[in-house]
């Protein structure tokens, strides 16, 4: 099987996705693109275990379903980290359920980067099943791991307490991205240019600041 590379919306600092776990992820929030394409039930594709990892290469694991969700069994996500721990690469982790990082941590490999999804700070904002954006928030802060980063994509309307969450987190590094399907059939309330730019302000006095090109939109 071969490697994904990293094309449209995703992080441009990653080179491949690699997907072993598949299908329909529990938490439903309502933006996710992968509504966009028909989905299974959760499922291990075995297959996946004979690709070529390679060297040197920064994978993000688990891009198409949340791996770290309450439904996934944990031999599949040990399965998945012994394998990539067969590979000399950097990996980055994500997930709306980040306390459940915690069950595994012997066994990640050790240039991994475990981050997690604040759209806001607003629990009400984004309708979706995952743990509510204060809850990941604390799980990232009691997280004992050198690498982390927080994602907000796509943003929501927040209050300045999202800064001090994410102060709290230590993360590498920030991810900022707005809606990239913007229009479809949910709506959620969205910051103004002058917020956005200010958040970026204030998270660059603490972290590195990663804008994704589809922010553009709302900096117009």
């Amino acid at each position: 099987m071969p490697l994904n590379k990293q094309a449209g919306d995703m992080y441009n600092f990653i080179n491949f996705t690699w997907n072993a776990i598949k299908g329909k992820c529990m938490h439903d929030c309502c933006y996710c693109y992968m509504k966009r394409f028909p989905q299974k039930e959760l499922w291990f594709d075995e297959k996946e275990l004979k690709t070529d990892l390679g060297t040197g290469n920064f994978i993000f694991v688990g891009s198409s379903t949340d791996m770290f969700a309450d439904n996934v069994p944990n031999e599949w996500i040990r399965k998945v980290l012994d394998y990539c721990r067969i590979f000399n690469n950097t990996y980055l982790f994500q997930s709306k359920n980040p306390e459940r990082f915690k069950e595994f941590l012997d066994l990640f490999p050790s240039n991994s980067i475990l981050g997690t999804t604040l759209e806001t700070n607003d629990k009400e904002a984004i309708r979706s099943n995952a743990p509510i954006p204060w809850s990941r928030a604390m799980s990232m802060i009691s997280l004992n791991w050198t690498r982390k980063m927080v994602t907000i994509e796509p943003i929501a309307d927040f209050s300045d307490g999202l800064i001090d969450w994410i102060k709290m987190i230590k993360p590498e590094f920030v991810n900022i991205g707005a809606d990239s399907n913007k229009g479809r059939n949910y709506s959620f309330p969205e910051p103004s240019k002058e917020k956005v730019l200010k958040l970026a302000e204030e998270l660059g006095k603490f972290t590195e600041v990663r804008n994704k090109r589809n922010l553009s939109r709302l900096l117009k």
